[in-house]
């Protein structure tokens, strides 16, 4: 599972994806932890032709019958292989509610010595990361407050010559079966594909990045904050 990315400045992203002004983000390059506000690309409402549209929104997913947008369980990663019937994910991925989650370059912890070792994962080609992710809008009953809020899809990765390297591994289950996971990056090529097909034409953008497109070495990552915070609180 990925904890921890860095999400370019606006600008850059704006510049790479070609969106254009009518965004509600902006903020500078950071750090992600689970809980932080960060931006994220999805269709954008009440147009009709397919347009890309930049919204802010908490990176761990608030699902329709979450009493409070602040969880106390964990979203941040969603299992493809579980969209379809999770509680969690299975409204916004029946309703199509796909997005592209822009990062400089992600982290994953690395077991082959036998403890963990940070690595840095960015692209070979220099290029920015479009990673896979589902949206919802979740409204505050009291208030009616709009939260919107993301998760990053991740696919097992077992016998991946990288990724399936990464996340301590579990003695009781054989190496086929350790269910290590990847995130799911979508090529540039096909992001509108990702954002604007059918589910059924979605899914088949699901699946494992080849070995050539990462590069990736030992790095340092320090821990997570001890409490979540967003934009508002730094």
């Amino acid at each position: 599972m990925c904890t921890r990315y860095v999400s370019p400045e606006d600008a850059a992203i704006e510049r790479f994806f070609h969106i254009g002004r009518r965004d509600a983000w902006r903020g500078p390059r950071r750090e992600m932890f689970p809980g932080y506000v960060g931006p994220f690309i999805r269709p954008a409402k009440d147009i009709t032709e397919p347009v890309r549209e930049l919204v802010a929104g908490q990176w761990n997913l608030i699902p329709w019958f979450a009493k409070e947008p602040k969880l106390k369980f964990a979203t941040c990663n969603a299992r493809s292989e579980e969209l379809a019937g999770k509680a969690s994910y299975k409204l916004p991925w029946a309703r199509g509610q796909r997005c592209i989650i822009p990062a400089e370059a992600f982290y994953e912890p690395n077991w082959d010595t036998g403890k963990h070792i940070p690595w840095r994962f960015k692209r070979a080609d220099g290029d920015m990361w479009a990673l896979a992710g589902i949206w919802n809008a979740w409204v505050d009953r009291a208030s009616g407050e709009i939260h919107e809020s993301y998760t990053m899809l991740t696919i097992n990765a077992d016998g991946h010559a990288l990724m399936g390297r990464m996340h301590k591994p579990d003695p009781k289950r054989p190496p086929h079966m350790q269910d290590k996971r990847s995130v799911v990056p979508i090529a540039l090529a096909d992001v509108d594909h990702w954002l604007f097909a059918s589910v059924d034409e979605a899914k088949k953008l699901l699946v494992l990045p080849a070995v050539e497109l990462f590069d990736a070495s030992p790095a340092t990552a320090p821990s997570p904050p001890s409490a979540q915070v967003d934009l508002a609180d730094e």
